[in-house]
């Protein structure tokens, strides 16, 4: 058997092929529970900290095992680093080619088809001016493009209005019928996935690939002897999203273009289908209108349950999960049982609408592909809103569920989510009778494992936990300032900042203000841009100013730059070096208890006599933080603080669960000792760090503002 801690040492073939790459006992315990659990098609859960090389830790004993594997990530970013980077590494160095195919969801791959019935909208002047304009390159890059990847096509970005046009849903694609089917990059992406020894897939691709199998119609994804999920924290919300459906108005009005793009090229006639698209526009401004008889009182900060690029036809789930996009707050969210009058109506005219549709289709749907799916899509859309309007006793005998409308400036949706995905999520791991191994840095509650499995109702994991290999002693500083109000109170953001300046002024900007909703963020970033005069020495960018990747990018140019961000930095963000020395949050992140899902759940366990705060909201909270406090140090030369401002970390007794949960390091209540932090340690070379000395115990839950000792400093 091929020893692992010679492959991971100091004179292994990593060491050999990796420049600067250094030998963590960590990584090498991980390898081996990864080639334990591929041996003995085991179940794994297995938390990895920041610096473990987790990657590598499951990619080496996955090569090595010479088995057909899986391996799920939660955005393209990790796919394509995994896909172009990471594996090309690991295969090189250990001497072992391996096929390798990257399949992501069909909304990432131009579709042929639909860029030739766009191209045919354009001459009749039947698209907005910027698609028509962009799609003369998109026809040239067509011709050379050998995978139809969209990242690929540099010019664009992931929301530009154009992709919606190019790119296929499940609802609209035409399969085999298809006239473009031989050229089809997704079929040919499947292809090549079929074939190979390893395929990176998203989480969302798995989940409609599961549920597939589970329906009988046939695979996505080739069968496997292993499924490796990393950033497996975010699994249960995207198989709650699988797991139910959606109705939204981009939904609808896709259909209704694709019908308008059948009409122009005469292989459809008739009054329904010439007025479909403008009578649908009607049916959803009325249903718009409706839901603003209604606001409801607030919206989770983390963003929808289930989301995607958002592609007309879209919501299928199968486009990566970027959470809350850049600049967008949360749609007005309206439970099912406080939809008023005028939404109900609304949606049974538009039900009405879709029957009409799909009755007018039904003899010409015979002869032609195209309007045989436009048929089924609409026939799809009808059956599912007759669901959402289904009462309590029509909905008997299914998994109970959470109905809600949400209205926003990117149009209005309806969902159906399931409240507790465990049960279903459990029987489709069980069905796969291979290896299941799921990773992330942060799965754990403390030591304990309890919460993320039973989200995803695995039976019986080994569970391992591997801290992170970082000298969190030496390298970082958790400052948890004194002084500030609850969060509760009306200007707790303002008093935040004023406590936030002097930390800034230390650090000399280079910092992450990670917030846990839109409204603060907004106050914080008037807050200093309202100064005068303006903080010294730091620019700011704010998330909303330019797309997530541009800000990042930016500020790693700048080096010195202070980014405020919302749930969308808070992970899946990776900044080295000097350009970041201070991670900021403003508060727990709570979800807040009034979104749809989180409330039934919540009320679901108050049923069984379980207490809802400790069993739910405590440790999501929990996991949150810990990939918010992630941010910092990314590497072994890193060095920083964390201030975290929310007070009941010393003020409930609960406050030590999350204490307990971060990595180990000194704690200080002094901004005296953040100012010399700064200066000895993250602004010196490491031989002239000056460590800050942390001999007593940690923060008492009980609030006792008698920290530490007579310099405030605590251990971790």
């Amino acid at each position: 058997m091929v020893d692992l801690a010679d492959i991971f040492g100091a004179q292994g073939p990593l060491a050999a092929a990796i420049p600067g790459f250094a030998v963590r006992r960590e990584q090498i315990d991980m390898a081996i529970e990864v080639e334990h659990a591929l041996r003995t098609r085991g179940r794994l859960i297995v938390e990895a900290g920041t610096g473990t090389g987790k990657t590598f830790a499951y990619l080496v004993p996955a090569l090595l095992s010479g088995r057909r594997v899986i391996i799920a990530t939660g955005t393209r970013n990790l796919q394509d680093q995994l896909f172009h980077r990471d594996l090309a590494v690991v295969t090189r160095a250990l001497g072992r080619p391996v096929h390798v195919a990257l399949l992501k969801g069909r909304a990432n791959y131009l579709c042929l088809h639909r860029l030739a019935l766009a191209e045919q909208q354009a001459v009749a002047r039947g698209l907005p001016r910027e698609v028509a304009l962009a799609l003369p390159g998109l026809r040239e890059w067509a011709q050379f493009t050998r995978r139809g990847d969209i990242a690929e096509f540099g010019s664009l970005g992931d929301a530009d209005p154009l992709w919606p046009w190019v790119t296929s849903t499940r609802e609209n694609c035409l399969g085999p019928e298809c006239p473009s089917f031989d050229g089809c990059h997704l079929v040919q992406a499947r292809r090549e996935a079929q074939a190979a020894d390893v395929v990176v897939v998203s989480h969302h691709l798995l989940m409609a690939d599961l549920l597939l199998k589970e329906e009988g119609f046939g695979d996505l994804l080739p069968g496997a002897d292993a499924i490796i999920i990393d950033e497996a924290h975010q699994l249960p919300e995207v198989a709650a999203g699988f797991l139910g459906f959606m109705v939204s108005s981009r939904q609808l009005q896709s259909l209704g273009r694709d019908l308008a793009s059948e009409v122009v090229s005469g292989q459809v006639r008739g009054e329904i289908p010439a007025s479909f698209a403008q009578t649908m526009d009607r049916c959803l401004a009325d249903l718009q209108d409706a839901l603003g008889e209604r606001r409801p009182s607030g919206s989770t900060w983390r963003g929808d349950v289930s989301s995607g690029r958002g592609a007309p036809g879209g919501g299928t789930g199968e486009s990566s999960h970027a959470g809350m996009g850049a600049g967008r707050s949360p749609g007005s969210r309206i439970e099912f049982k406080d939809w008023p009058a005028g939404v109900i109506e609304s949606l049974e005219r538009l039900q009405r609408l879709l029957d009409e549709l799909s009755d007018a289709l039904a003899e010409a749907a015979h002869d032609h592909a195209g309007l045989a799916s436009l048929r089924r899509r609409s026939l799809e859309s009808s059956t599912r809103l007759r669901a959402m309007l289904a009462n309590e006793t029509e909905l008997a005998g299914q998994a109970a569920g959470v109905r809600w409308a949400q209205s926003g400036h990117q149009g209005t949706s309806l969902h159906y989510v399931p409240v507790d995905v465990a049960q279903q999520l459990g029987e489709l791991i069980e069905t796969q009778a291979g290896t299941w191994i799921c990773t992330s840095a942060t799965l754990a509650v403390g030591e304990r494992f309890d919460h993320f499995i039973g989200r995803i109702g695995m039976k019986d994991p080994r569970t391992v936990r591997f801290g992170s290999p970082f000298d969190y002693a030496r390298q970082a500083l958790l400052y948890l300032p004194r002084g500030l109000p609850e969060p509760s109170s009306p200007r707790y953001t303002q008093q935040l900042m004023q406590a936030v300046l002097p930390v800034l002024r230390a650090s000399g900007g280079r910092a992450f203000l990670l917030f846990t909703s839109h409204r603060a963020l907004r106050q914080a970033a008037q807050h200093l841009s309202g100064r005068t005069p303006p903080p010294p020495g730091f620019p700011i960018l704010v998330q909303g100013d330019a797309p997530r990747e541009a800000l990042l990018a930016r500020f790693r140019d700048l080096g010195n730059a202070v980014l405020l961000g919302t749930s969308s930095f808070w992970e899946g963000v990776d900044v080295k070096g000097g350009a970041l020395s201070l991670v900021v949050i403003d508060k727990l992140p709570f979800a807040v208890p009034d979104d749809p899902v989180l409330k039934a759940r919540l009320e679901a366990i108050e049923r069984r006599g379980g207490n809802p705060f400790f069993e739910e909201q405590i440790p999501q909270a929990v996991i949150t933080l810990k990939q918010g406090v992630g941010r910092l140090i990314r590497d072994t030369g890193d060095a920083g603080v964390i201030m975290l401002c929310d007070q009941r970390l010393h003020t409930r007794a609960y406050g030590r669960i999350f204490l307990d949960s971060l990595p180990p390091m000194p704690r200080t209540r002094r901004l005296e000792d953040v100012e010399r932090f700064f200066q000895h340690t993250v602004d010196s070379p490491p031989s002239a760090a000056v460590p800050i000395a942390a001999d007593t115990p940690g923060l008492r839950p009980n609030g006792d503002s008698q920290c530490g000792n007579e310099n405030g400093q605590e251990q971790g």
